[in-house]
Parts: C-alpha cells; structure tokens; sequence
C-alpha cells in the first residue's frame, strides 16, 4: 500500500524530511550519540567518511572504520527526537521512498547508542561503564504504538507496585535489550543494570533547583528496585525510545553509558571528556566484532 505524502514527508531531492538522508547512505551498523558534536569524536577515527548532512541537531556521517561500514547519527536529547530518528533511519533501508511502499525485504539494523549518564546506584562507581540490558521508560512514546509484544508487562507491574507510582504519571514501559549485541559488549569494564530513561533533566531526575517535587524520594524508590537480578542503576533521556522501537521495528539495538555522575554521592567525573573517549575506543572495537 501506497504510504501518503502526508505520512512519509520526502525533501525536494528525494531524503526523509528530519534526516535528510537518501537510500544508500545508512549503513546496517548505526551508532546513535545525543550530541552533534560528538559525531566527529567518533568519526575522526575511521579511515574514510563518505558524506555528512546535518539538519537542525540532527547530524549523520557514514564512513569505514577497518574494514566495517559504519554510520553515526545525533539524535539530540529525549525520546520525542528518538521518535524521529529511529522512524526515519528505518524508512531509509525499508521503505522504497520512490514508489512509497514497504519493501518486500527487510533490513535489520544494528544500533548501538553511545552516551552519557549519571549513576543512582552506590554500587555502579563514578566512571565506570554501564550496558543497559533492560530500559525503563517514564515517557508515554511507546504507548502511542501497539507496542504491548515488546514490553515486560510483568516488570511494569512490579515497579509501579514498589514505587506507589503517581496515577498522574505516564505509566512506565520496561523494554530489555538486543540479547545478541548485550553479550557481545558486555565484559570485565562493563556493568549491567536497568536505565531509567526520564522526561526530563530536572524534575523528572529528582534534581531540585527552585521546584519542589511531586516524590522526593522517587530516586531511592528507583534505586532500591530489583527485576530478574538487575537494579535500575542509572538515568538519562534516549534508551528506553530507542529499545521500543528498535524491537517494534525488527531493529537490534544496545546503550552504552559512561557514568560521569553519581547522584547518590554527589561527585562528577574530574575528566568526563576522557572516559567518554575511552568508552569510544571500547564500542568502536566491540562493533567490528559483531
């Protein structure tokens, strides 16, 4: 079925409408970051870089990094841009834009989200990495799509059972990782938790400034929260978007965060730049493994 030019936005030359990207340019390996100007801290290690595009905060370059084919995309904060991106990097490979229909053959791309986070939990130390093997979303994306095959429903409850969730709130989706590309990253430098993936960078992360909160003990209810074994270890604004629809869409996908902050003790990394860097190389090396 024909999909409407009100439904699938093209520019004049024919690339999604956010994007701006065209078919051949994504490759099947994808790495997402949140900040534009960490597309080049990633690329400037590859060998060669094809193109690059950028729209708005959304940047993308595709280059070859030994050997493997890889593209690096910003996606900018929250899962409303996550929503974005991850639709229109799926019509780009799955969609033939010109006859605007679904492909017969469809492509399953690996995406792997490399970005920064603040730590909730004592036993997930200042510094170190954490590989989210499950997300849990405070947004309400998930709930626009028939996303119910995908959730952890039973997670789901629980939380909401031991945090005495707010019935004001969005309810809160639980979506687990690529089981795949989780045991091909995970190692002795990483650590495993549940990433709270929150609406916001103030309020709806327990920080106080001049705003008194609804909850102000909802981090330590998150803290104290256990499922299958993982503790909800760490907070930020992309992963639980990017799991939903990535599983939605037959996508695999995986985040990696470099701890740079510790809520519970209050400290911030002495040299975020250089962990960030550090968890670069780690992923770049993992990818080719893949």
């Amino acid at each position: 079925m024909k999909i409407p030019a009100s439904e699938l936005i093209l520019n004049p030359n024919g690339s999604v409408y956010h994007l701006q990207l065209l078919p051949g340019q994504v490759a099947d390996t994808v790495i997402t970051v949140g900040d534009s100007d960490r597309v080049e801290e990633i690329t400037k290690h590859f060998e060669s870089i094809e193109f690059t595009v950028q729209n708005r905060e959304f940047k993308t370059q595709t280059g070859n990094f030994k050997g493997k084919r890889i593209t690096v995309i910003s996606t900018g904060i929250g899962t409303d841009n996550i929503d974005i991106v991850l639709n229109e990097l799926d019509a780009v490979v799955n969609i033939d834009l010109q006859k605007r229909e679904v492909k017969n053959d469809l492509i399953s791309l690996d995406i792997i989200r490399i970005g920064t986070s603040g730590s909730i939990n004592q036993e997930v130390p200042l510094d170190s990495f954490l590989l989210s093997e499950m997300s849990i979303g405070f947004d309400s994306l998930m709930h626009f799509y028939e996303s119910t095959g995908v959730e952890e429903m039973d997670a789901t409850k629980k939380f909401m059972e031991h945090t005495g969730w707010f019935s004001k709130k969005s309810e809160p989706y639980v979506i687990k990782g690529s089981q795949n590309l989780i045991a091909n990253f995970k190692s002795d430098m990483t650590k495993s938790g549940i990433t709270a993936t929150n609406i916001g960078f103030y309020g709806p992360q327990g920080r106080v400034l001049r705003l008194p909160l609804q909850d102000p003990t909802i981090n330590k209810k998150l803290a104290s929260f256990q499922y299958k074994g993982l503790n909800i270890t760490n907070m930020e604004m992309e992963t639980a978007g990017i799991y939903g629809l990535s599983k939605l869409l037959g996508h695999r996908a995986i985040s990696l965060n470099a701890l740079i902050a510790n809520r519970v003790t209050g400290e911030f990394s002495q040299n975020p730049k250089k962990l960030v860097e550090t968890l670069i190389d780690y992923a770049l090396e993992r990818i080719l493994t893949v």
